[in-house]
C-alpha cells in the first residue's frame, strides 16, 4: 500500500466516527407516561397512561405508547412538515405534534417542551426559570426532585390544570 493509502486507511476510521457523533439521535428513553386533565367548565376530567418509547428531539422522532399487555396502542411520527398518529383509527396527519396532541386529549400540551423535560432539562425555545426542584417554563411547574429515581412532574395551575407525569426506565 502506498503512503497515501495508509494515510487514508489511517484517518478513514476516526472520520467515521466523527461522522456517527455528528448524526447520532438522542438517547431512547422509555417508561409510563400518564396526563390527567382536571374538569373545567362543561368538560368533565380526563386522564390517559401508557407505556413509551420515545425516539428522536423535538425536531423529528417517534413516540410508541402501549397498554399494559404490550399491544401498541399508538405510535406518533413527527418532522418538521408536521406529524402523524398511526392507531386502531388508521393514520391521521397534523401540522403540528401540539396539534396532535389537542386532537387526542381536547387540551394544549407543549410537545417540543417535553420532550426536553423528559430528558430532565428546559426546552431550549422558551425562557425557563430554575428552581430548587426544577424549572418554570411555558406557564408550567417541572419538577425533577424525583429525577434520580426516574420521575418527572410537569404541572401547569391554569385551567384547566393538566399534570403530566413520567416515571422513566432506569438504565441497566
Amino acid at each position: 500500500m502506498n503512503r497515501r493509502g495508509l494515510l487514508a486507511a489511517a484517518w478513514l476510521p476516526w472520520l467515521g466516527a466523527c461522522a456517527g457523533l455528528a448524526t447520532r439521535p438522542p438517547p431512547d428513553l422509555t417508561g409510563r407516561l400518564s396526563v390527567r386533565i382536571e374538569a373545567a367548565e362543561q368538560a368533565p376530567s380526563r386522564s390517559f397512561s401508557a407505556d413509551f418509547d420515545l425516539r428522536g428531539d423535538a425536531e423529528r422522532g417517534v413516540l410508541r405508547l402501549t397498554g399494559p399487555l404490550g399491544a401498541t396502542l399508538a405510535e406518533v411520527r413527527w418532522q418538521p412538515a408536521g406529524a402523524e398518529l398511526l392507531d386502531a383509527q388508521g393514520n391521521r396527519n397534523y401540522p403540528t405534534l401540539d396539534a396532535l396532541a389537542h386532537d387526542l386529549l381536547g387540551e394544549s400540551l407543549p410537545m417540543a417542551a417535553l420532550i426536553a423535560w423528559l430528558r430532565g432539562r428546559p426546552w431550549s425555545g422558551a425562557a425557563s426559570r430554575a428552581r430548587d426542584d426544577g424549572f418554570d417554563q411555558l406557564g408550567w411547574r417541572v419538577s425533577l426532585a424525583a429525577l434520580a429515581e426516574g420521575l418527572i412532574t410537569a404541572s401547569r395551575d391554569r385551567a384547566p390544570a393538566v399534570t403530566v407525569r413520567a416515571r422513566l426506565e432506569q438504565p441497566s
